[in-house]
Parts: structure tokens; sequence; C-alpha cells
């Protein structure tokens, strides 16, 4: 007999590994470093706001995100239509390729990136097109321009980039998008863009060009990982697209209730923002002292490039205590935490020497 079929697109597509949990170690506090999480629980009045909206958790979510899209427009100073919102800043890319993409089509992106680039492509038939990044974690902009072809669809950059910490300068990205020809999409994912000394004014970019889209995300610098809501600012007949393809009622209610509350809450949220940044460069400063060649980080965690050391080295982390997020033979995330903790991880480092 026969079996169900599956398509043979899901073959090559590798899964998504979470950041691991971590586990106790010797009575002391245990912690997870290896989600990108932001380590400040929820403000009072963002916990209030879900609080209310969970006591309708028996109705359907406001399919048209009617108030958090208000917000946003407010907010980034954009007409409703330049917006789509999803569960996430990576449903939103989800989204995008579904849109934009078929069976033999390319995405570029750089690589080592996000690891679920690789996924989204194949999910929806394309080939991915990875160009390495350069021996400082950056992004070799000129390599990928060159990887740009006749099947090019999208182009990613992802800045700062996750997992190597370093961001792209507003005017390579200016540049860089100027050159890219017409009728492929850059898809600038700032996931992270909170924490960047510089901003790279991509969002001016989505007005000027009509093949540029934004992502962001309430996860990380806004700390409602747990919600999942992000959303894309695009040109009005990308964004329809997006919302076109996106699951019915998927962001939930409390999802828009919290994401308003943030934005109505910025100024101290972004307080809390700059002492994790403040935290970062003390962390990675110290580390460089100890002999690691971290390189520059402009997000809210920092690269060791452990390389054939990757395994071990995380296996030391764990027996401290400290989840951390391995990339086999190429490197180690290390989110930054709470103050103990990032001094935890000093110690590991100074123990284990460069």
């Amino acid at each position: 007999m026969g079996e169900p079929r599956i398509r043979t697109a899901l073959d090559g597509v590798p899964d998504y590994r979470p950041g691991r949990p971590p586990s106790a170690a010797d009575g002391r506090v245990p912690y997870k470093l290896s989600s990108n999480e932001n380590p400040y629980p929820p403000l009072p009045g963002v916990l209030a706001a879900v609080t209310e909206a969970a006591a309708r958790m028996n109705r359907y979510p406001d399919m048209g995100a009617v108030d958090l899209y208000a917000a946003l427009s407010r907010h980034h100073a954009v007409p409703v239509s330049d917006l789509a919102v999803a569960t996430g800043s990576v449903a939103v890319l989800y989204h995008l390729l579904q849109a934009t993409c078929e069976h033999g089509d390319e995405v570029v992106y750089a690589w080592r990136s996000f690891e679920a680039y690789p996924i989204a492509v194949r999910l929806v038939g394309a080939t991915p097109v990875e160009v390495p990044l350069t021996s400082a974690a950056e992004h070799d902009l000129e390599a990928m321009l060159a990887a740009i072809g006749e099947r090019t669809r999208v182009v990613v950059v992802c800045t700062p980039n996750n997992p190597t910490g370093p961001g792209v300068g507003s005017d390579a990205l200016a540049e860089f998008v100027a050159r890219v020809p017409e009728d492929v999409l850059v898809v600038v994912d700032e996931a992270y863009a909170e924490f960047a000394a510089k901003p790279t004014r991509a969002l001016e970019l989505t007005r000027t060009r009509d093949n540029v889209v934004v992502l962001r995300t309430f996860s990380k610098a806004y700390g409602l990982a747990g919600l999942r809501v992000g959303y894309a600012v695009a040109p009005a007949r990308i964004a329809s697209a997006v919302r076109k393809v996106a699951l019915p009622f998927g962001v939930s209610d409390l999802a828009q209730a919290a994401a308003v509350a943030s934005l109505d809450a910025e100024e101290e949220l972004l307080d809390r923002v700059d002492a994790l940044v403040a935290e970062r460069d003390r962390t990675v400063a110290a580390a460089r002292e100890l002999g690691w060649p971290v390189p520059d980080s402009q997000a809210n965690f920092f690269w060791l490039p452990t390389a054939g050391r990757t395994t071990e080295v995380a296996e030391v982390f764990a027996r401290d205590g400290l989840a951390v997020r391995p990339f086999a033979g190429d490197g180690i995330r290390v989110t930054i935490g709470e103050r103990d903790a990032n001094d935890r991880v000093l110690e590991v480092l100074r123990r284990l020497g460069s």
C-alpha cells in the first residue's frame, strides 16, 4: 500500500534548534543565555494590558489588529497600508517568501546568519545562496551583490547579524540597496535594531524604494518573546501581499495588547535597552582583555569564534549552569543577561583561556 506524499522540498530542510534551558550547577542560580531573551520582567503597564486581554481569551483576536496597526503607524510615521504584522518577525519573513518565491527561485543571504533563513527558503521550494561572512564576522556586501543572478528574488541583510553581532552601516546599506536590481526584494532584518549604536536608516529606504522591506520584532528589546508579535514596514504592494498569506487570527489578543502598551511605555523600555547595551559593552571588553577575539556586537549578545572547540566550550559553560548557543564548528553565541550571569560568563572565559 502507498502512503501520503510529503513534499520533496522538506528533504533538505534542517530542524530549527531552539536555545536549550540551563541546568542547575552546585546550587548556583542557572541562567539561560541561549535564546537572546530580554532578562527584564514585563513592565507593570504591559502586564496589566495582557491581564485585561486575557479575560477575553474565549473570543478570537482582532484579525485586523486595528489598534496595533494604528500604534505602529504613529510610531513610525507610515501609513497603515505599509505595515504587516505576524507572529514574530520570522513569521513575516516566511510570509514574504511565500508571496515572492516559487520553485527554483534563489534567496541570497550571509552565512552564518539567522538559522531560520535556510529553513524558510527551502520550505517555499526556493534555493538558498549563502555568502560567507568576512573574517570580522560581518556581511560581505560586495560578495552578496556578486551572488545575485537571474533567479534571485530576495536578498536578506540581517543587521545586527544574528549570531555574530556586527551591524551594517547606514551608508553601506544605502549603497548596497542602490546597486541591487529593482526587481529583487531587499529584506533588512532588524530584529535587534534597538541595541545598535547607530540606526541603519533602513526605514527611510522603504519610503524611497519599491523593493525594500524592514522586519522588526517585539521579542527582543521589548521583552515580548513569549507572545510572538513582529511586523514589516514595506511598500504598500509588498505589505498587502504579506497580509494575504498570513494565517487568520495569527497574532493573539494578548500579543496585540502587549505590543501597543509597550509602544506607549517605550521610554522606560529603552532605558532597559541602554542598561543591556552597557552590560554588553562591559562584558565584551572584559572578554577581549582575557584574549578572546570577540567581534564587534551591536545586539544583545556576542560571538565567541570557537571553531573546533565549540562543543567543548559549550559543555564547560553548561557545567557552570550557563546555557549558551553553540553552532558546531563555528562558534558560540552568548546572550547578555543579568549582571551576575555575565560575570559568571567571564569567569568561565578566564578559566578556559583563549
